[in-house]
């Protein structure tokens, strides 16, 4: 749940190598079927299709717990409605209206839709209501199977607990067949104020697969809104744990102070012998189509530095996950657009794809991959290709638009359009110094990238293993990498 990204060890290269004054003008795939495009509003989802005679369940806020359901007779309880449900499942439609100080529990459910009735936006609007130790959910599903949560909004549930981890729509246990779609979450989190505290957690949607020996399987996180959260050292929408086989796509997420999607591993999700084993990570799956936009944990209280704060927040980030395509999104003004990495040594992220994205404003750096520091575990077989970066490292304190950090091996950084408008110091690409076994700094190929920027291709900066290298072709001489690169000044 908590990252343990520092400020130091986010800036360490640009601190650590000195650029030298330019003379410038001063000018494994899975393949999903899913949609292209990039929204940005949540879209209308297509209600569930129903077996003929499933039992459908009307509720309204003037509704009636003691009536009998029906669109005439709504009940007035949406917990009610769902515990009305047989065996057999059947759907709860929630009425136009607000839903004061109400929560959803599934617990071993099968077959069960909530869902907003045609044309409605039900609130469920948790405002007031004391958020218990623990983890806990606007609409909770634990464990079951076949469960759709589609059109409702969802906001209000906070909290200044620190044993509390206040969440939107939290799935847990082990879950197949769950969809999570067309939903609006906003406005919610944890509020407390401790500087430095990594005990500060909420999430706008998060599901995690606690069990050893049962996955959570055929996950759909689609056409969402999830936005102005306050989340402390967590995450917006996060797959965490024993999750084979997910769909993240065509969702908004914007305005948050931590990551926007996080794919995890390893963390005590699952503990004992398991931790670190293939069970315990988020694998198998796509992130498509997303708008991902200022997730900055400036004024994060679990960043406070004393000195400032750690510019720590990625608009996608890849922490222990394994076997997933990242394709088609947009990132913008955030921290980090799109990291790739591994937080625990004992740990690793592999078999990722970075394809056709497009990552632009980012506080820091715009792609990073590796671990931060030489503590954390390794990421290979890493195929970054067909990204439009732009514009990043807004802070303007000498970051690159791509960083490789430490053990990333076997991986492939090729034809990307990467263009940097900084004309004091146009740096595109570092890699810090290489640590630990000459294998987990292996096999890196970039090539066949565009690079531009304001400056002539004599004047571009780029830092091979720590040194830093001034124009094109000497870049090109000294890593090694490149050799069919151009760049464009422009």
């Amino acid at each position: 749940m908590s990252r343990f990204h520092t400020r130091a060890a986010r800036r360490g290269l640009a601190t650590a190598v000195v650029i030298p004054a330019l003379a410038v003008p001063a000018l494994l795939v899975v393949q999903w079927p899913f949609e292209g495009g990039a929204p940005t509003q949540t879209r209308p989802v297509a209600a569930a299709a129903l077996p003929a005679g499933a039992t459908v369940i009307h509720v309204s806020p003037n509704g009636n717990d003691s009536a009998d359901g029906s669109a005439a007779a709504p009940l007035r309880t949406p917990q009610r409605a769902v515990d009305r449900l047989g065996s057999a499942g059947g759907t709860v439609e929630l009425a136009d209206g607000r839903y004061a100080a109400q929560r959803i529990v599934l617990a071993n459910r099968r077959h069960v839709v909530v869902r907003a009735a045609a044309g409605a936006r039900p609130v469920l609007d948790a405002t007031g209501l004391v958020v218990p130790a623990g983890t806990s959910g606007v609409v909770e599903i634990r464990d079951g199977a076949d469960i759709t949560i589609t059109g409702l909004e969802i906001t209000g549930y906070r909290t200044r607990s620190l044993q509390a981890v206040p969440v939107g729509i939290y799935a847990t246990g082990a879950t197949s067949g769950l969809r999570i779609e067309g939903n609006h979450v906003h406005h919610l989190g944890n509020d407390n104020r401790t500087a430095g505290s990594f005990d500060i957690n909420a999430h706008g949607i998060a599901v995690y697969g606690r069990s050893a020996t049962a996955s959570t399987t055929g996950l759909v996180i689609s056409a969402n809104e999830v936005d102005h959260l306050v989340l402390g050292a967590s995450e917006t929408v996060v797959v965490n744990g024993n999750v084979d086989g997910f769909r993240i796509t065509d969702n908004s997420i914007h305005d948050n102070n931590n990551i926007g999607i996080d794919l995890i591993g390893f963390e005590r999700t699952i503990s004992g012998p398991a931790r670190f084993t293939e069970v315990n990570r988020a694998r198998n799956g796509v992130v498509s189509g997303n708008t991902v936009t200022r997730i900055i944990s400036e004024g994060n209280p679990a960043y406070d530095e004393g000195d400032g704060y750690c510019n720590c927040a990625g608009g996608i980030y890849v922490d222990g996950g394994a076997r997933i395509t990242i394709e088609n999104n947009v990132v913008a003004d955030s921290d980090i657009g799109l990291e790739v990495a591994s937080e625990w040594a004992s740990g690793r992220t592999n078999d990722i794809v970075v394809r056709s994205n497009t990552i632009s404003g980012s506080r820091y750096v715009g792609i990073a991959v590796g671990g931060y520091d030489r503590r954390r575990g390794e990421a290979f077989g890493i195929t970054v290709t067909g990204n439009t970066l732009r514009g990043n490292n807004t802070l303007d304190d000498g970051s690159p638009e791509i960083l490789l950090q430490y053990y990333v091996h076997d991986s492939s950084i090729t034809g990307n359009l990467v263009t940097t408008t900084n004309a004091e110091y146009p740096l595109l690409v570092s890699r810090v110094r290489p640590a630990g076994d000459a294998a987990k700094n292996a096999n890196l190929t970039l090539d066949n990238n565009a690079y531009a920027g304001p400056v002539p291709a004599a004047s571009a900066l780029f830092v091979w293993n720590g040194r830093a290298v001034t124009g094109l072709a000497n870049w090109t001489r000294s890593s090694g990498q490149d050799a069919h690169s151009t760049w464009t000044q422009r």
